[in-house]
């Protein structure tokens, strides 16, 4: 059983405003969606709020519930009802709005209403979130869905509706927010070519929860697309316009579906002609429904081309194929062409992610009058996985360079040891960014994504002038500068989008307001404030944006004020690159975007004395097609500049089919020599523009997209291994980056780092290891001085025992006691103690401490000690054991004894009886009593025994 769970109204409500919900309202955020309550928790923003069960004579009525709520009196599109949620949210959470609305009143049929939360922060900075919209009617409710997230801790939150015009009431009948839990992603499609590999056992399995494909790659889904037959059939008219088949169509295929399918047999050089044109949607068509697999990306190709008919048409004009699917237009890709002898390329793709019912593929576009001929239509599925494998070949000549590592002061012992080298890249020097917002950077997840996977970054509004100058004065660069700040604290680079933007709906009110004059000094000002504050801090800069989109600036100030922006930004700061920037550049599906009114745009700039640095294509793409891609950039590249991908993004509902797109890019950008970085339009869900098209979760976690991302980026890291060779080196090809370096020698391990920068030539780098030779020499007699020094402590401990036993023995005149008399010698008595040990050897040191101790042992005589059989302990290696006799002799002669006893030990063999020999020189006798060794003095009356340690 669950438990019930407590809502708190703010963050110091006290338990009497705790409210408790039942399991299905545990999660909502909202207090009384249903207005059961009346209107408690609810107002009015701008507006009245009122309360109704039905209106306009009982013809709108709840859709659920007994009542609903009305945002009246509105004066202004931003009014509207309200509830602030402040205190009962969590950050970094996602949450799902849902809301069923419709409008009434004013004579409105029809507007857009939003959901729209207002954050104030803690800094007093305040934020509008557009949550989402839906167009609403005045005859049905409608359901408006979305999601927000809030990455701070803000002081104050209200969720609210507005959108249609003042006068027109909103009506809602629910609103509730609760945590929107993420959904299992899809699987990925499964191609029966994935599968030539899989043994049957597991196809059969997956195929119980998949619906395997066989994608057809490169094979053609249009029939009779050459008209070889001189028939038609099964194209068909869209309108009232005429079929025919023509002759002196181009026999090749266009030249990106060359550069996809490879060699393929001529064209039959037919062609569709299409003529009484009365309309520009009026052409061929042909229904392909039953041929197109869901997430297969298709690639479009022909050749199109205009002849003049009754009536001459305006020049140039739009050549457009198109899908229709259950009636809703798709781009199949466009080209622009003028009228005359002239066949053009026509190239685009497409991708259908949910199950049409009718697919109608028709090319339309041209003005009525003119005349249409299509050749060799091409609708094919496209092998990408195929093309990305070309790509790194292709990368492997643009992107690396040959790297031989030189070793010196190696010495012989390569020769038994070989040295391994293990090289590994840290990071790869080419910029791959993203952008990002002022408040994604107050989410710690979002930061530490941000800082470990990119090296460059934009920022997403923060720099343009509709942000930082909303109204005429008031300049605000707070945002950007919190930004910059992170960016440069983090050695990311930055690039400054934007200073101008050409589209007049960007501009904000009061620009658009000012007269020429005042224009050209708001735009000088405009320069002269941005460019002087962050002189050398941002590397490129967007000068004005979208300018084959849009001409406001132009249009009011001359021609030449595009030149003149570039060359004013130039003067301030002339380390910046200066950049172009365009959309629907690389994709064919914008006539006014091509490459080659790209190229016009840049060489017009420059010939008008613009300072261009860098060309910019923004990237927003759908169902990507390398040749396409390709394409455009070989065309760009001609005009010498540097290319970067700006804005990447792709979109799909499918994650694993969103990471394919996106590799796809990647992989293009990075083989193509022109291109010199990537800047992703964002990678944060609820942080980007377009809507599935994110690579992490908005509560942190990374989807598959986001997976194959990273998967990309460690493919670009270079990895050796391997041994160094006869001619001491170590030779690899590896990308431009950082690299570290681990030589494993014999004398120790050696680490490196270096950077490879672009080169044609091999790069040569040297590596001394002599050094670590005579290191390791230096650690060894290191090592051996410390074991000196240990055993010198070793020794110095035992003498300083023995000489406290001795000074112990002393204090407390201690007198050991054997365990048996010492007239029992027969018995085997064993001996309890040792407590003084003298060395007896050959080393003329040791054998003056052995002389020495002759004192000592009468001292501890005259202190009164009864000397006990083995109180002694004597070690003695030379033969005969003489030096033992020696100093029984000098005890002898300085103070007789009546018996002594002794242990005797060498340390170089077993002792036995058979080993003693008399010295004649002695004035000793020797006898044995059982095994034991005696001595008798011939001067006096002092007997020596001996046990021997076997």
């Amino acid at each position: 059983m669950e438990k019930n769970t407590k809502v708190t109204l703010s963050n110091d409500a006290e338990d009497d405003n705790v409210h408790h919900h039942t399991n299905k309202e545990q999660d909502s955020i909202i207090l009384n969606p249903n207005f059961e309550d009346g209107l408690k928790n609810w107002n009015g923003r701008g507006c009245k709020a009122v309360l109704h069960e039905s209106m306009d004579g009982g013809k709108i009525v709840p859709l659920s519930g007994h009542v609903f709520a009305a945002a009246t009196e509105r004066k202004a599109a931003w009014n509207g009802i309200q509830q602030e949620i402040s205190g009962r949210f969590q950050r970094k959470r996602v949450y799902e709005v849902t809301s069923v609305v419709r409008i009434f009143g004013n004579n409105a049929t029809s507007a857009t209403v939003q959901a729209t939360l207002w954050v104030l922060n803690a800094n007093q900075r305040e934020q509008y979130i557009a949550i989402a919209n839906v167009q609403a009617g005045n005859n049905d409710w409608v359901e408006l869905k979305g999601k927000f997230l809030i990455h701070g801790s803000p002081s104050r939150v209200i969720l609210y509706l507005e959108g249609p015009p003042p006068g027109t009431d909103i009506l809602v009948n629910t609103l509730d927010v609760k945590h929107a839990r993420r959904n299992r992603p899809s699987p990925p499609p499964f191609y029966e070519v994935c599968a030539l590999t899989i043994n049957n056992a597991l196809k059969l399995a997956i195929a119980r929860f998949v619906v395997w494909i066989n994608p057809g790659f490169g094979i053609n889904i249009v029939e009779n697309s050459e008209v070889g037959d001189g028939e038609t059939q099964p194209w068909f008219t869209l309108g009232n316009c005429k079929l025919s088949v023509g002759q002196g169509a181009p026999r090749t295929l266009p030249p990106m579906a060359r550069e996809t399918l490879g060699s393929h047999k001529p064209l039959g050089g037919s062609y569709i002609l299409v003529t009484n044109r009365s309309q520009t949607w009026m052409g061929p068509a042909q229904m392909i429904a039953d041929k197109i697999k869901l997430f297969l990306t298709y690639q479009i190709s022909a050749w199109v081309k205009l002849s003049v008919g009754a009536s001459s048409g305006i020049s140039p004009q739009n050549v457009n194929i198109a899908l229709s699917v259950d009636n809703q237009w798709v781009n199949g890709g466009q080209v622009e062409v003028s009228v005359g002898e002239t066949w053009h390329e026509l190239g685009g793709s497409f991708r259908l992610e949910k199950q049409p019912q009718n697919v109608m593929v028709y090319v339309q576009g041209p003005a009525a009058g003119i005349n249409l001929m299509i050749a060799g239509l091409q609708i094919f599925p496209v092998d990408r996985r195929e093309r990305i494998r070309c790509l790194k070949k292709q990368v492997d000549e643009v992107r690396k360079r040959d790297i031989i590592l030189k070793f010196s002061g190696l010495d012989e012992s390569c020769d038994l040891f070989p040295y391994i080298v293990k090289v590994k890249q840290t990071h790869n020097s080419f910029p791959v960014g993203t952008c990002i917002n002022r408040t994604d950077i107050d989410n710690e997840d979002f930061v530490d994504f941000f800082t470990k996977n990119f090296n460059w970054a934009v920022f997403g509004n923060e720099l343009k002038w509709y942000w930082t100058e909303a109204e005429r004065g008031k300049l605000n660069y707070q945002d950007a500068d919190d930004m910059l700040d992170l960016c440069i604290g983090n050695n990311i680079n930055v690039r400054g989008h934007c200073i101008f933007w050409e589209v007049e709906s960007t501009v904000q009110p009061w620009v658009r307001q000012l007269n020429k004059t005042e224009l050209m000094n708001a735009v000088q000002k405009r320069l002269t404030d941005i460019l002087t504050r962050y002189k050398g801090k941002f590397k490129h800069y967007d000068v004005n944006n979208e300018m084959l989109h849009g001409s406001f600036y132009q249009d009011r100030l001359g021609k030449g004020v595009r030149a003149l922006m570039f060359n004013i930004a130039h003067k301030l700061d002339p380390s910046a690159l200066l950049f172009v920037n365009d959309y629907h550049v690389e994709d064919g599906d914008d006539t006014r975007s091509s490459p080659e009114k790209y190229s016009r745009l840049i060489l017009e700039l420059e010939a008008q004395g613009a300072a261009i640095g860098g060309i910019g294509i923004q990237g927003h793409i759908d169902s990507p097609v390398g040749a396409i891609v390709c394409s455009a950039l070989d065309n760009l590249s001609v005009l010498g500049h540097p290319i970067w991908f700006t804005e990447l993004d792709v979109s799909s509902r499918n994650e694993f089919v969103r990471g394919e797109d996106l590799e796809v890019m990647l992989w293009e950008a990075f083989a193509h020599p022109a291109v010199e970085g990537i800047i992703l339009w964002g990678f944060w869900e609820l942080s980007m523009s377009r809507e599935n098209s994110n690579l992490v979760e908005g509560e942190g976690e990374v989807n598959e997209a986001g997976k194959r991302f990273l998967d990309v980026k460690q493919e670009w890291l270079s990895h050796a291994y391997g041994i160094i060779n006869n001619e001491s080196e170590f030779i690899f090809r590896g990308y431009h980056g950082t690299y570290a370096v681990e030589v494993c020698t014999p004398a120790g391990i050696v680490l490196k780092t270096f950077v490879v920068e672009k080169g044609e030539s091999p790069l040569f780098l040297s590596i001394d290891l002599s050094y670590l030779f005579s290191l390791s020499l230096r650690c060894h007699l290191l090592f051996l001085a410390n074991a000196c020094i240990v055993l010198f402590l070793i020794q110095t401990k035992d003498r300083l025992i023995l000489c406290l036993g001795c000074f112990w023995i002393r204090f407390k005149k201690i007198n050991p006691v054997p365990t048996k008399s010492f007239s029992d010698l027969e018995s085997g008595c064993f001996l309890p103690m040792v407590l003084v040990q003298i060395p007896m050897c050959n080393e003329k040191g040791v054998y003056q401490q052995s002389i020495a101790a002759v004192p000592l042992f009468v001292d501890l005589v005259d202190e009164g000690f009864n000397i006990p059989a083995s109180f002694f302990d004597l070690v003695d290696d030379t033969v005969g054991f003489k030096i033992s006799a020696c100093f029984f002799d000098l005890i002898d002669d300085t103070r007789g004894f009546q018996h002594l006893s002794f242990f005797l030990r060498s340390r170089h063999s077993t002792v036995s009886t058979s080993q003693v020999r008399f010295d004649s020189s002695l004035s000793f006798g020797f006898g044995f009593v059982s095994d034991h060794l005696v001595y008798k003095s011939l001067k006096s009356d002092s007997i020596f025994v001996l046990c021997f340690n076997d």
